[in-house]
């Protein structure tokens, strides 16, 4: 199992990026997805989740009303599409994905995926 993230790069404050979860060897339309993000001396920060059945999402404060997780199940991705991207938003962008079926989404993720840089700067 193997999860990819992709989408990452160097933008203007105010900007946008779409960023791709991506999975062989495992099906996303049926997993909860995590997106999570990590700045240089600071904690991983849980962002965005999507449940099993893609009728439940989740956003942490700091990117609600701003960042839009969504599934693309032809394409076996699960997209974070980031608009008026701050530089506080600079960090190693993470996915991640899990079996859960519960309600909301889960607290542990089994299966990470490598990272993708963000980079949001004038």
């Amino acid at each position: 199992v193997q999860l990819q993230a992709s989408g990452g790069g160097l933008v203007q404050p105010g900007g946008s990026l779409r960023l791709s979860c991506a999975s062989s060897g495992f099906t996303l339309d049926r997993s909860a997805v995590g997106w999570f993000r990590q700045a240089p001396g600071k904690e991983r920060e849980a962002i965005a989740c999507i449940n099993h059945s893609g009728r439940y999402t989740s956003y942490a404060d700091s990117v609600k009303g701003r960042f839009t997780i969504s599934r693309n199940n032809p394409k076996n991705t699960v997209d974070l599409q980031m608009d008026n991207l701050k530089p506080e938003d600079t960090a190693v962008y993470r996915c991640a994905a899990d079996y859960w079926t519960g309600l909301g989404c889960p607290n542990v993720y089994e299966y990470w995926g490598q990272g993708t840089q963000v980079t949001v700067s004038s």
